[in-house]
């Protein structure tokens, strides 16, 4: 079937080069005291795109990006995406033997690097990889060089737009590949849910760049012509200062930005207050009820929306402001044109208040992991349903709550047990700023509960003390039998917790 001659494809530079046509002069990104108005990103895309082309990459080709959150980051990616060239974005924080798995992985011919990285990437062995690209006046020497003209290659909406690595929590990372369509249609619906991307939007992005969320969190302002102010990097008092000052009306902020915002003492809270801000959208990992509340407390009880979603999937569900209280520990309901099954073990549908495996399916889904097919089968059915291995149930409305990740959840004595619910009990004290539990194994029981947690300044509290609190809100078999105190979880740049890290500092510790 041919394609209608009125067909145009869905792809992230079109949004833009709109935008750059209805207000040119207007600010499209900000950083600091930098500026780039739409008109100037557009001409530094294309001349980004011309580097590519001169550099002998085309359609098909992968390039990768390594740098902090700066201006550079998304005309980048937009450049060398509209000539069909797809970015794999790696975390600048990934080690060197990390970061030289995922360049060799994901067959990077030329690399783009912030000047704090070139030594390291240097040092790595790269075959594939012909050209390294310093962020700063060498690159700017080259988009100088650049004939600023939009490329003459027509990149259909489904070919791959990015590459983004998942963490690795549960094995190597994988490339997941997004695709124009995929995220263009996000954009939109998130539009629609959140109310929060029209031109008279300003948004402010401090989460990684690197993370599929993040990017799409900074993009999606700039598609619709609005405003994003880009922080390179995350510290709460200059966020809340950042807020005010740009009257930003949008943040999309993880839970451990949460955390850091409420560890500030009560006169910073108090004197920047923002003012203009409509909507917080949080993802990357579970909001734990208490932090919740004092979200809504502080901000506004019509400002927090908490979705959750994969880089695999988009994002699948969201709870919108009016029933962050009404509705605890919940997801909220499906995101627009996004289906949601929940499945038992045999493929069945679950009952509602039974626990299954989420799937989902919409139009944001991924084209797949790059160069892994068999783990690309694992995470589909039928075709067009995908998971990530979270297990979720719904209620008789039809909200969703997920349980816990299908790998985490422990089995002690039989019996079925999803940390998720312990740490809430955890996050409920008022000592505790941060908790994770895991299975240690264990002769009698198969596994023990182990806890670990992160307590606010000044506070102390013994185990005992701890556990009589588990006890108060869980079932027996749900008490941990120990708990660790630390001076922090580890996480990666997402805010996810690496439980990896916490099951191999026990073994460690044996």
């Amino acid at each position: 079937m041919s394609l209608p001659a009125t067909y145009r494809p869905l792809t992230i530079d079109c949004g833009i080069r709109a935008a750059s046509n209805r207000a040119g002069g207007k600010i499209a990104l900000s950083e600091g005291e930098r500026r780039l108005t739409y008109r100037q990103l557009v001409e530094r895309v294309d001349r980004v795109a011309a580097v590519g082309a001169g550099l002998g990459l085309g359609p098909g080709d992968h390039a990768a990006l390594l740098a902090g959150n700066c201006l550079e980051y998304i005309e980048i990616v937009c450049g060398l995406s509209c000539s069909g060239i797809a970015v794999a974005t790696p975390s600048p924080r990934l080690a060197a033997g990390e970061l030289g798995f995922i360049l060799q992985d994901c067959a990077a011919r030329i690399l783009f690097v912030e000047p704090a990285l070139e030594t390291l990437v240097r040092a790595l062995d790269l075959p594939a990889l012909e050209r390294i690209v310093v962020i700063g006046s060498r690159y700017e020497a080259l988009l100088a060089q650049a004939h600023p003209q939009r490329p003459a290659v027509t990149v259909q909406e489904w070919e791959n737009f990015s590459i983004p690595y998942t963490s690795g929590t549960t094995g190597k990372p994988k490339g997941v590949l997004l695709s124009h369509r995929a995220r263009t249609m996000c954009f939109g619906a998130m539009a629609v849910e959140f109310g929060c991307y029209s031109p008279d939007d300003r948004a402010l992005a401090t989460a990684p760049l690197c993370h599929g969320a993040g990017l799409a969190f900074a993009l999606a302002p700039v598609f619709f012509g609005g405003t994003c102010d880009i922080l390179p990097r995350f510290d709460p008092g200059q966020l809340l200062a950042r807020l005010d000052v740009t009257a930003a009306t949008n943040v999309f902020l993880v839970p451990t930005h949460f955390h850091a915002i409420f560890g500030l003492d009560a006169a910073t809270l108090d004197s920047h207050r923002p003012r203009a801000l409509r909507s917080i959208i949080s993802n990357a990992a579970a909001l734990p009820q208490a932090t919740k509340e004092r979200i809504v407390a502080y901000f506004g009880t019509d400002i927090l929306h908490e979705c959750y979603g994969a880089t695999e999937t988009g994002i699948v569900c969201n709870l919108r402001p009016p029933d962050q209280l009404r509705k605890t520990k919940c997801v909220g309901l499906p995101f627009p044109y996004t289906e949601v099954r929940i499945l038992r073990e045999d493929g069945s549908e679950a009952a509602p208040g039974e626990i299954g495996e989420l799937f989902s399916t919409s139009p944001t889904l991924f084209n797949g992991y790059w160069n892994r097919p068999e783990e690309t089968a694992a995470a589909l059915r039928d075709g067009k349903w995908v998971s990530v291995g979270d297990l979720a149930t719904r209620d008789d409305e039809g909200y969703l709550y997920i349980v816990d990740r299908k790998k985490d959840m422990i089995i002690s004595g039989g019996l079925n047990i999803y940390p998720r619910e312990i740490e809430e009990a955890l996050f409920a004290h008022p000592a505790i700023a941060d908790a994770a539990v895991i299975g240690i194994p264990d002769a009698y029981w198969g596994e023990t509960l182990k806890a670990f947690v992160v307590l606010r300044p000044g506070a102390q509290i013994s185990p005992q003390v701890l556990q009589e609190h588990c006890r108060a809100h869980l079932s027996s078999y749900k008490v941990p039998h120990a708990f660790d105190v630390l001076d922090s979880l580890p996480r990666n740049p997402a805010g996810k917790v690496l439980k990896t890290a916490l099951r191999e500092r026990e073994a460690g510790a044996e």
